[in-house]
């Protein structure tokens, strides 16, 4: 059986964001949503699960 090859998140990154201090986000292989800092495009990823970026979206629209 041959691997399944995976995929490279695709990030994006708001188009407010011109000082290269921002935060990039993708949807991971494995359904979890990653965010980074994009200084450093190797650094560490925060993931969460899709019902709490939901809800975190929704609560930013309320703010």
């Amino acid at each position: 059986m041959t691997p399944t090859p995976q995929r490279e998140p695709a990030w994006r990154v708001a188009s407010k964001c011109n000082n290269g201090s921002c935060v990039a986000v993708a949807a991971l292989p494995d359904g979890r949503i990653g965010l980074r800092d994009t200084k450093d495009d190797n650094g560490p990823i925060l993931s969460v699960d899709q019902d709490d970026w939901e809800y975190f979206l929704q609560r930013l629209k309320k703010a």
